[in-house]
């Protein structure tokens, strides 16, 4: 791997980064958005890590808006994905839960589904989608190609995405078998994300500025399994921390590379590597924009699509992945759905700023479709544009935003103003209801059902509007 220097990425400068009354750059900007999966609130140093530092990522922030209430679609993978493709939240989304099908991936996005691909695929964009997909099996309706993807490179199903070292990947409709992966040790094959960011750096070298592109990339780092090659990153961080080896699945258990997790010595050290590894994978893809001179007239976006998980070894308490916040991923505390993201538009979004706007995933198809001339898809979502133009009192704002967890007894949460509630354990015979306040509590360490029982009427209201039921999504059932 390259390793881009500081100085040139803070040069996001070097591309005009300054908030110009009269920008120079086309209307209709490229866009680049990096998905993290699992990334924490607090795994990024800009939004207060202290174990090991992200400057990559930490000059995006430098160079552009960063968001300290953004909310992902939901806690989980595949139906948080489904709320940011679709712009809808997870009360209305065609997918709304990890549910595995044969012979591999994930239910399916529907047909005619108002993806953020096909939106912009019929604006003149160029699409590619390069890392995680998990919305549908190769030849379903939730194929890539058939959700306005042009290119695709990766992992198909989320549940085989759980090894680094896998023995295929996809393109496009192509399995592309890896057998030096097999070949024991296990770890000393190809290390699949760095395979799918090379086809991401060679998308960008066939774009040009003749023709927009959005390129997608839901990288898989840093999901469990905790591993990374044993290059000069893993040397940098081997023996820093105290650690506990995880005993995992290796080769000849049943889970190996079929959801399993591999065992791990250093998995402190393993995971900030992996956190490290894909900074510099944010360095490159915005040194190879520079290269091109598409930085210009470029958006780039940065988020992670859930809160921190504990699986493979991880220990999110001990680099305080979910910063201030209470909970993990499968939690609907704002430690499992409070994300870091970050926006860069040279020239447009003004460098080192700040936003506390709620705003949530399903607020960026409409964002996106506004900024390339597109009709903006019914769903959920207002679009940011305002925000990001400097225009913060033209902003429109949410009256709420609804959040479910289908599994683990079911769970539902609503956030309105100040005011959260959340509703557990639904299909227990005794439900049961939180009520925090945010502003004042945002921890959610008190919790004031029993104190505010109006409250906890109001939002239940908003609770049981929110959802559309849809039988394949039983929230409510056995």
């Amino acid at each position: 791997m390259k390793n881009p220097s500081l100085p040139g990425l803070l040069l996001l400068a070097g591309a005009s980064a300054g908030c110009s009354e009269h920008p120079t750059a086309p209307a209709r900007p490229n866009i680049l958005f990096i998905l993290a999966d699992d990334l924490g609130y607090g795994d990024l140093s800009c939004y207060g890590q202290q174990r090991f530092a992200t400057p990559s990522i930490d000059s995006l922030a430098a160079a552009g808006l960063r968001f300290t209430q953004c909310y992902a679609g939901t806690t989980v993978s595949a139906p948080s994905r489904s709320c940011l493709l679709t712009g809808t939240h997870s009360g209305h989304t065609p997918v709304r839960g990890n549910l595995e099908l044969t012979p591999e991936g994930q239910y399916p996005l529907p047909e005619g589904a108002a993806t953020l691909f096909r939106t912009l695929r019929e604006a003149g964009y160029a699409t590619g989608v390069f890392g995680k997909w998990g919305l549908g099996f190769i030849g379903t309706t939730g194929d890539p190609a058939r959700q306005g993807v042009d290119r695709f490179y990766g992992y198909n199903c989320q549940l085989l995405a759980h090894s680094y070292y896998p023995d295929h990947l996809w393109s496009d409709g192509k399995r592309v078998d890896l057998p030096e992966n097999d070949v024991a040790p296990y770890g000393s094959g190809s290390y699949a994300p760095d395979l799918i960011h090379r086809e991401a750096l060679r998308f960008l070298d066939e774009r040009t500025a003749d023709e927009p592109f959005l390129l997608f990339y839901p990288t898989t780092i840093p999901h469990a399994e905790l591993i990374v090659p044993e290059d000069e990153i893993m040397q940098e961080f081997r023996g820093r921390y105290p650690e506990t080896p995880y005993r995992g699945c290796d080769a000849g258990h049943p889970a190996f590379r079929k959801g399993g997790y591999c065992s791990q010595t250093h998995p402190r050290a393993a995971f900030a590597a992996m956190v490290t590894r894909l900074d510099r994978y944010v360095g490159e893809l915005v040194a190879k924009l520079r290269e091109k001179q598409l930085l210009d007239n470029t958006l780039i976006v940065f988020a992670s699509d859930n809160g921190p998980h504990l699986e493979g070894g991880a220990d999110p308490d001990f680099f305080d992945s979910n910063g201030p916040w209470r909970g993990y991923k499968r939690d609907l505390y704002e430690g499992g759905i409070r994300v870091p993201m970050i926006a860069v538009w040279p020239g447009h979004i003004a460098p080192g700023g700040e936003t506390d706007l709620p705003c949530a995933f399903w607020d960026l198809p409409a964002t996106f479709a506004e900024l390339a001339g597109a009709e903006t898809p019914a769903g959920d979502g207002i679009s940011l544009v305002p925000l990001l133009e400097g225009r913060p009192e033209e902003q429109p704002r949410h009256d709420c935003l609804y959040f479910e967890f289908m599994e683990l007894g079911g769970r539902q949460a609503v956030r309105q103003g100040p005011w959260k509630l959340l509703r557990l354990d639904i299909r227990s015979a005794a439900p049961r209801y939180e009520l925090y306040r945010i502003d004042e509590d945002p921890a959610e360490t008190h919790d004031l059902a029993a104190r505010y029982p109006e409250q906890v009427e109001a939002l239940k209201t908003l609770l049981d509007e929110a959802r559309t039921e849809d039988p394949a999504w039983p929230l409510f059932g056995k």
